[in-house]
């Protein structure tokens, strides 16, 4: 598919997207430093299960770097239990929040002060830090241009047979970021409908008779002898 026929489609995706679900208000959070401390615990976890790690962080007063700092780890540990892999994700929260104190004296407007791309080469080399959660950063929390690839992410395009012939992290975000206007705002918008469509609708085993895309996608319309499944 030529780059002019898809920087019309994905807007139009995009489109329909927003009118079955609209706007998704993501991310859930009160200030900057909660957003980092969710895309580091919402790996291979349920956001439910992080949004109760994060109300028990909370009730401690550890929503801070000073704060991961002292707490003890196996304490840390216990209050991020509900969100799984508690001790290695207690283990990557101190070390962000010791990078942050030693790095930017836990200043994070000087740290987003940096364009995208410094900012992420230094996310990177944090421990527990991949491009997922770097680019979640720094799009909900520093508000900057990136589109964050998730698993729903691929499983839609795919199934829309719009895959990269590359299917890495990198070839997936290409592929957005090079046909849609940079806009921090729509790139947030536009992931957090792609995941609300691949939770509810776009399913490992999906509800395809209920999908806003069915008309425009190629695993919709190969099913066999034309049935659709749900």
């Amino acid at each position: 598919m030529d780059a002019r026929t898809l920087k019309q489609l994905l807007p139009d995706i995009y489109q329909r997207l927003l009118g079955r679900f609209g706007p998704q208000h993501w991310w859930p959070a009160d200030e900057s430093f909660e957003v980092i401390v969710g895309a580091i615990l919402t790996q291979s976890a349920a956001w439910g299960n992080v949004e109760r790690a994060i109300v028990n962080l909370r009730g401690v007063g550890a929503l801070s770097p000073r704060a991961l700092r002292e707490l003890p780890r196996p304490k840390l540990a216990a209050l991020i239990h509900p969100c799984g892999y508690y001790n290695a994700k207690a283990l990557k929260l101190k070390a962000f929040a010791f990078w942050l104190g030693n790095h930017y004296d836990d200043d994070l407007d000087r740290l987003f002060a940096l364009d995208a791309d410094d900012l992420r080469q230094q996310l990177l080399a944090v421990h527990g830090v991949g491009p997922e959660t770097a680019d979640s950063i720094i799009l909900y929390a520093a508000g900057k241009p990136v589109f964050v690839i998730v698993a729903y992410t691929r499983r839609i395009i795919s199934r829309l047979g719009l895959a990269p012939e590359k299917e890495s992290y990198a070839a997936y975000q290409r592929f957005f970021m090079e046909n849609l206007p940079s806009d921090a705002k729509l790139f947030n918008e536009y992931h957090a409908l792609l995941v609300c469509l691949g939770k509810n609708v776009c399913r490992r085993r999906p509800l395809c008779a209920e999908c806003c895309l069915g008309d425009i996608c190629q695993f919709y319309g190969n099913l066999d002898g034309g049935l659709r499944v749900g």
